[in-house]
């Protein structure tokens, strides 16, 4: 019965705007955190189905449960695998269930449809999320691009080659296709289902929405360089930079959620991540001045958001029980802990490259954010990334990338990179050492008249390495030869003698 209160419970938030499906399954602290997952997400993507079953059946009035419990359980008894309870709500469900499978029989035959996944299809309500492809990460710390494609060749897959257009990302049956931006992602038909997949549960492939993986792609890190993941649990994010890495280096990854943490550990285990460095923090805690921090130059800053670009937890058909104001509050909230820690990250001292992102679709926590923190730091300037993609951030800040389905076949998400740089009237230390007005002791030694020597250098002649200064080897070459021509001059004049 746990599972269907919590599965409820979570339903009614989302429904409220008070987070992302995903955040508050892992915050439920649920012991089985993917049963529960798949519940409420599978309940949602029938959620328009499910509620004219209910309602024609008039099971509410007689039974007394809310709507979001209702549609747990109505979906587990209809179209999942059967209910995972006892005692009263499953004796109420098992006197109804005739009923209940009249109705959804009623809704086939007017539909003219005969499978329950065709009740979405036909539906106004089906989701954008059903629109899109199937994305998969290879994981290149245990395979190759190019392996991964021969093995699901010989496994029937049709490989098409990589797109070059987004039009080429329309697929079906078992094609699929290397995705014309990223070079590690393979693309599949919508739905198509890789949980049972050898290759996904070796660790092989990894299933993470294109969006997801741009943050990530774009932080370009080098091999052996310190990384910090602020915000790190799931861990997919994770698992791509220790791939980047190619598993050198150090990798800093903060989560607040103890829960989380723990599964993102299982997820890199399973990945083969060995660089990474998990910590139980809130980033905003972290000391940026810490010796253990002193060489990181490369942070993924991915935090808290409304999660609104999040397609597959979007119910189209219902109405937001939120008002404009509350969601207003709400944005100005997060909008505020994203920009401390944005500002908190831009403190690392050895810091060079940072990636802001986040699922969400609203400017307040996006271009509003990264405006507000460039104000403040303008050591830093965003950087110009994926020429070619379809969608840009809004103005000002034009250099961000925005993802969307419409525009680029993704889930909603939004990308900024940063990168220190001296912009005019900077101070280095060297100058601000040496203010205007001083003179070196080397300026001090040649004083005014005094010609410095040209540059010494040396070259390579008759085979030798010679010192030179300034002129041309021909120069050098030409003094050696003098030299050796007197000599010989010398030794001829003392034979004769």
């Amino acid at each position: 019965m746990a599972l269907y209160a919590k599965a409820a419970e979570i339903l009614e938030k989302v429904e409220r705007h008070e987070g992302a499906v995903k955040t508050l399954v892992y915050a439920s602290k649920f012991s089985n955190i993917k049963q529960l997952f798949a519940l409420v997400c599978e309940t949602r993507k029938f959620s328009a189905v499910l509620q004219e079953i209910i309602l024609a059946s008039k099971l509410l009035k007689s039974s007394k449960l809310k709507m979001h419990l209702a549609q747990v359980l109505v979906y587990d008894l209809l179209l999942g695998q059967g209910l995972k309870c006892g005692g009263s709500w499953k004796a109420l469900l098992m006197k109804q269930r005739s009923r209940l499978q009249s109705e959804l029989a009623r809704m086939k035959v007017r539909q003219k449809v005969s499978r329950n996944e065709d009740l979405l299809a036909s539906s106004a309500n089906q989701s954008e999320a059903d629109l899109l492809p199937r994305y998969v990460r290879v994981n290149t710390l245990k395979t190759t691009v190019e392996d991964a494609v021969d093995y699901l060749k010989r496994e029937g897959f049709s490989y098409r080659g990589e797109a070059s257009t987004l039009d080429e990302l329309t697929l079906k049956g078992r094609e699929f296709v290397k995705d014309l931006h990223l070079p590690q992602l393979l693309v599949f038909p919508p739905k198509t289902d890789f949980h049972q997949h050898f290759l996904y549960k070796a660790g092989h492939l990894i299933l993470q929405d294109k969006a997801s993986c741009l943050p990530a792609f774009l932080l370009d890190v080098v091999p052996g360089s310190h990384v910090i993941d602020a915000c790190a649990a799931p861990g997919n994010k994770s698992s791509q930079l220790a791939a980047a890495m190619e598993n050198r280096g150090k990798l800093f990854a903060f989560d607040l959620d103890a829960k989380r943490l723990s599964t993102m550990a299982t997820l890199l285990l399973r990945a083969g991540v060995t660089c990474q460095h998990l910590a139980h923090q809130d980033f905003l805690q972290v000391d940026s001045q810490a010796d253990i921090y002193r060489e990181v130059d490369y942070i993924l800053l991915d935090p808290s958001c409304s999660g609104s670009g999040m397609v597959c937890l979007q119910d189209p058909g219902s109405s937001p029980s939120t008002s404009p104001d509350q969601l207003e509050g709400r944005l100005r909230a997060l909008a505020s802990f994203q920009l401390r820690c944005l500002n908190h990250a831009l403190t690392f001292p050895r810091l060079k490259r940072l990636v802001y992102s986040t699922c969400s679709t609203y400017r307040q926590e996006n271009e509003d954010v990264v405006s507000a923190c460039l104000q403040h730091n303008p050591a830093f300037r965003l950087v110009d990334v994926l020429p070619e993609w379809p969608e840009r951030g809004l103005h000002p800040v034009r250099e961000c990338v925005r993802a969307s389905v419409k525009k680029s076949r993704t889930q909603g998400f939004f990308v900024a990179v940063l990168e220190r740089h001296h912009p005019a009237g900077h101070v280095t230390p060297l100058e601000r050492h040496h203010p205007a007005g001083h003179v070196t002791p080397l300026e001090r030694h040649h004083s005014a008249g005094h010609v410095t020597p040209p540059l010494q250098t040396s070259s390579l002649v008759d085979g030798r390495c010679v010192s030179h200064q300034g002129d041309d080897i021909t120069a050098a070459a030409h003094n050696t030869t003098t030299k050796k021509k007197k000599k010989k001059k010398k030794k001829t004049a003392k034979g004769e003698q």
